[in-house]
């Protein structure tokens, strides 16, 4: 299981502190006091995360391109023996990856690992930062 701290989970999905306790309160998360503070599971953080992801209606009349890191929550790794799908829902947008299975065992992409898609042209590079493994 990979736990996230309540702070952090908050601004993976762009809400506040309490707005996650409340989710606690009522029975959306589940907290875990295994350490020294506070977490939930990353797992169904990152199912809540593709439950709640809406894209954002600012009512522009043109499209944006969007910035290319986009950090969140994996959502899906499918892996074979040569290759691996990363799927990771970052805020409203959900980026895939198609990459070696050895590069995904490697970086130990899971559903609810926290991870970075760095997006140009058509490679969609996923890095993760070595504290979080």
């Amino acid at each position: 299981m990979t736990a996230i701290r309540i702070k952090d989970a908050a601004a993976l999905l762009g809400v506040s502190d309490d707005t996650i306790r409340r989710w606690i309160a009522s029975g959306v998360l589940e907290q875990s006091d295994d350490g020294p503070v506070a977490t939930v599971d990353g797992a169904r953080l990152a199912q809540l995360a593709r439950e709640r992801a809406v894209a954002p209606d600012d009512g522009a009349p043109v499209a944006r391109s969007a910035r290319n890191r986009f950090t969140g929550l994996v959502t899906e790794v499918l892996m074979d023996g040569v290759m691996a799908q990363v799927t990771l829902q970052c805020g409203p947008f959900e980026v895939t990856s198609l990459m070696s299975a050895q590069s995904a065992r490697e970086l130990e992409l899971a559903p609810g690992s926290v991870a970075t898609a760095i997006v140009k042209s058509t490679n969609v590079i996923v890095e993760t930062s070595r504290e979080n493994r």
